[in-house]
């Protein structure tokens, strides 16, 4: 499996070492080619201040944030090289103690660097693959980096959410993955459903110390790139879908569709921004009863 390592003798025999809490999405970092287009979708028409950025080392923009409350953010990376490259970086769940975190996972087999050190952020982090392959960041934050000196700032009233509930990503193996998020990590199933009541499509996996989730994005096969802007997403909390849809009409954008009921019974908005990654508007609780399995509150 992409992510794991072999045990050593050492580490069989170490003593056990404690999960810390993992407490809910912290960011999704996104690829594009067009920043003032990601600016206008995610500033302008989503309502989201800008209030840091990174620079390379070695100069020029590595990338910037646009802040959905003060512990979770989309990151958008200028980097994007072609029409077929995934669009999606990584996704990133926050941490009360990302060191412990690291050695944890390190005595369950996975990799993970040998060492942590503070990033250009000033935060506490590091990044491992799940088994498709995807890039999983964990993120501590610490006193003094740019989020912790920036807490109760640009927290615009434009704002057409204040929480992202969940990332999506697509999901080859589902056992594989359960080993990795919820066997090894904690994730616990709160629903699961399909397009048709004889199927399972998506996974719901919350976080093991939070409300925020990871959707299992199942049986993509070779998907285009438009597809994969589909699976791989985030899920912008709303109390209403259809106040959203009208604020983001009066600031001018052009929609295809309105809100709807999805399968879990729950309405939504499809959004896509200037690369195709889907972003959608989500009410909190299902208005009909969701397909194919309870949905869990807890």
């Amino acid at each position: 499996l992409c992510g794991f390592a072999s045990q050593s003798d050492d580490t069989r025999h170490a003593s056990p070492v404690k999960r810390p809490a993992i407490v809910g999405v912290a960011h999704i970092g996104l690829k594009t080619d067009n920043l003032s287009a990601a600016r206008n979708f995610y500033g302008h028409d989503l309502g989201f201040q800008e209030p840091f950025r990174i620079d390379k080392p070695s100069g020029g923009l590595m990338l910037t944030y646009f802040k959905v409350n003060d512990h979770q953010y989309i990151e958008v990376f200028p980097e994007l090289k072609t029409e077929t490259e995934d669009r999606l970086s990584h996704i990133a769940f926050e941490t009360t103690d990302a060191q412990q975190l690291r050695d944890y996972l390190a005595s369950r087999g996975v990799k993970v660097p040998d060492t942590l050190h503070p990033g250009l952020d000033g935060n506490l982090s590091f990044m491992t693959k799940d088994p498709d392959g995807h890039n999983v960041e964990f993120v501590q934050y610490m006193p003094g980096s740019l989020h912790s000196r920036n807490f109760g700032k640009f927290l615009s009233a434009a704002r057409i959410s204040d929480h992202i509930i969940h990332v999506g990503v697509t999901v080859q193996d589902r056992a594989a993955a359960d080993q990795f998020y919820k066997e090894t990590l904690g994730f616990r199933e709160m629903w699961h459903g399909g397009r048709t009541d004889d199927r399972t499509d998506w996974v719901d996996m919350r976080v093991p110390d939070g409300a925020d989730w990871l959707e299992y994005m199942l049986n993509a096969r070779d998907p285009s790139p438009r597809t994969l802007g589909v699976l791989h997403h985030l899920a912008l909390g709303v109390p209403s879908a259809e106040a959203g849809h009208k604020t983001l009409v009066d600031r001018g954008m052009k929609l295809e569709q309105g809100p709807k009921i999805g399968r879990d019974g729950k309405w939504q908005l499809n959004l896509y921004d200037p690369n195709l990654t889907r972003c959608e508007l989500m009410e909190p609780k299902p208005v009909q009863t969701p397909c194919c399995s309870p949905m869990l509150d807890k």
